[in-house]
C-alpha cells in the first residue's frame, strides 16, 4: 500500500492565519471519561489489596505471572541482557549513556549544590541540596522498546545521587527486551519489575508488598499511565504529563531539502498525533520539502503512521521573513526546536520557548534523542513557556537553611514582631520579641 502526506500549506499573509494554526495546534490533554474511571478503580483497588491487585491487572492487561515476584528481574539479570549484545549495539549503548552522564554531571555541577553565606551581624543564610531516597521510572513497552527512555531517566537521578532507582517496564507478551534490561544495566538501575500501566502507577506510589512506594515517578507511557500520574500527583512527585511529541524545523533553505523532510518523518513516526511544522520564508524551499516527502516517505517501514501524522497535524509555513518564523516559533513553544540555517547562532537569540534547541543543519533532532547527552524528556502542548527538560534538579529537593545570630535576632526579630502584630499573630511577634537583649 502506498501512503501520501501533504501537510497543511499555510503563509502567513493569508487572511484567518492564525485561526488556521491556532487550529492546527490545538491538541487536549484531556483525558476520555471512560479511561479515567478505568484508572480510578484501578488506583484505588492497588491502594487497598496492594501486590494482589497489581497482579490480577497485570494478568489481565499484560502477561500471565503466578507472584510479583516472577515480575521482578535481578539485577544479574540486567548484567547478562548487557554481556549478550552484538558488540556493536552495546558499546552504542555505552557510548550514549557516557554522554548523558557527562552532561548530567556538569549539569549538577552548575546548579546542584549546596551555597551558603553570613551576613552584616553573622547570621547564616543558604540552601541545602539533597536528593530524593527513592524514584520509580516509568519506561514503555508493548509497540516499542526504548533504552534510550531508561537512560534519560535513571542517569540523572543516578548522577543526583538518588539512593534507590526503581524501573517499571510493561512486558505484554512477555517478551523481555535485552536492550531495554542492558540500558537498565548500564544506568545504575537499582530494581526492576516487569509492570505497566496504570497499575505499575499505583504500585509505585503508594507502595505494596513487592514494590516499594516512591517519591517522584517519571517517565512517558499511554493515556492510561498519564491519567495515573496525574491522580496520584500529591502523593508523589511526578515530571510531567507529555502530549505528543513535536518537531518544529525553522529553515532559511541552505539545508539540504531530504534533510529537513526526514527530520520532520522522525517525529511523525512517533504517533498518529505527533506534530511536524516546517517555518521558512522561501516558497520554493517550501516546494523542494514537498517533493522530499513525497519522494522519501514509500522508503519507510512506519510510512502509514507518519502520513496520518502530516496529513492530520502537519504544516509547511511560509512567513514575511526569518525573524517573523522566530515569533510564531515562540508563539508555539515547540518541544523540539531546530533552526536548520547556515547562521543558526544569529536566530537562536530571538527564541525564547523550546524544551530543546538544534543548531545548525548536521544537528539532527535523533542525535539529541539518543546520545548527544541532554536530556530527551522534554516539555510538550506549549508548556516550554514554563517548563524545563527532565534533569539532575529533578531529583533534587531544596531546603533553606537560616542561622541567626544573637545580634541578627536584635535587627531580624524588630522587623518580624512589627509585622507579626500588624498581621493579629501575637505569638509570632512574642516569639521574635523573647529574644530581644534585656
Amino acid at each position: 500500500m502506498t501512503f501520501s502526506a501533504r501537510p497543511l500549506r499555510l503563509r502567513t499573509t493569508d487572511a484567518g492565519f492564525d485561526a488556521a494554526l491556532a487550529a492546527r495546534l490545538h491538541w487536549s490533554a484531556d483525558t476520555d471519561a471512560g479511561i479515567e474511571q478505568v484508572v480510578a478503580d484501578i488506583l484505588a483497588d492497588v491502594k487497598r489489596r496492594g501486590d494482589a491487585a497489581v497482579l490480577e491487572y497485570t494478568n489481565r492487561f499484560d502477561m500471565k505471572a503466578g507472584s510479583l515476584l516472577e515480575l521482578q528481574l535481578r539485577r544479574s539479570e540486567l548484567k547478562s541482557a548487557f554481556d549478550g549484545l552484538p558488540d556493536r549495539q552495546r558499546d552504542a549503548l555505552v557510548a550514549a549513556a557516557d554522554r548523558v552522564r557527562s552532561y548530567h554531571e556538569a549539569q549538577k555541577k552548575a546548579s546542584g549544590e549546596s551555597w551558603s553565606y553570613r551576613d552584616a551581624d553573622g547570621s547564616l543564610l543558604g540552601q541545602k541540596v539533597t536528593p530524593l531516597d527513592r524514584v520509580g521510572i516509568y519506561v514503555p513497552g508493548g509497540k516499542a522498546a526504548y533504552p534510550s527512555s531508561v537512560l534519560m531517566n535513571a542517569i540523572p537521578a543516578q548522577v543526583a545521587g538518588v539512593g534507590e532507582i526503581v524501573m517499571v517496564v510493561p512486558t505484554p507478551r512477555g517478551e523481555r527486551n535485552a536492550l531495554v534490561l542492558a540500558a537498565a544495566h548500564v544506568a545504575g538501575v537499582t530494581r526492576c519489575f516487569t509492570l505497566g500501566g496504570a497499575q505499575a502507577i499505583g504500585a509505585l506510589a503508594y507502595g505494596t508488598e513487592s514494590v516499594p512506594r516512591v517519591d517522584k515517578i517519571t517517565g512517558p507511557g499511554n493515556a492510561y499511565v498519564a491519567a495515573a500520574k496525574r491522580r496520584v500527583f500529591g502523593q508523589v512527585g511526578i515530571d510531567m504529563i507529555a502530549g505528543p511529541s513535536e518537531i518544529l524545523v525553522l529553515a532559511d533553505g541552505t539545508t539540504p531539502a531530504d534533510w529537513v523532510a526526514m527530520d520532520l518523518f522522525s517525529q511523525a513516526e512517533h504517533d498518529e498525533l505527533a506534530q511536524s511544522i516546517l517555518l521558512c520564508p522561501d516558497a520554493g524551499y517550501i516546494e523542494q520539502v514537498q517533493a522530499a516527502i513525497d519522494r522519501l516517505l514509500p522508503e519507510l517501514p512506519r510510512a502509514e503512521i507518519i502520513s496520518k501524522s502530516l496529513n492530520g497535524r502537519g504544516a509547511l509555513i511560509q512567513t514575511r521573513s526569518m525573524e517573523e518564523a522566530c515569533d510564531i516559533s515562540n508563539r508555539i513553544a515547540p518541544e523540539h526546536l531546530e533552526i536548520a540555517s547556515g547562521d543558526p547562532h544569529r536566530w537562536e537569540p530571538l527564541l525564547r520557548h523550546a524544551g530543546a534547541i538544534f543548531l545548525g543543519a548536521f544537528t539532527s533532532e535523533s542525535l539529541g534523542d539518543y546520545c548527544a547527552g541532554p536530556n530527551h524528556v522534554l516539555p510538550t502542548s506549549s508548556t516550554s513557556r514554563f517548563s524545563s527538560p527532565l534533569g539532575v534538579y529533578d531529583f533534587q529537593k531544596r531546603s533553606s537553611i537560616i542561622e541567626v545570630s544573637e545580634a541578627g535576632a536584635q535587627t531580624l526579630g524588630a522587623i518580624a514582631a512589627e509585622l507579626a502584630h500588624g498581621e493579629g499573630l501575637q505569638a509570632h511577634a512574642r516569639a521574635a520579641e523573647m529574644r530581644f537583649k534585656r
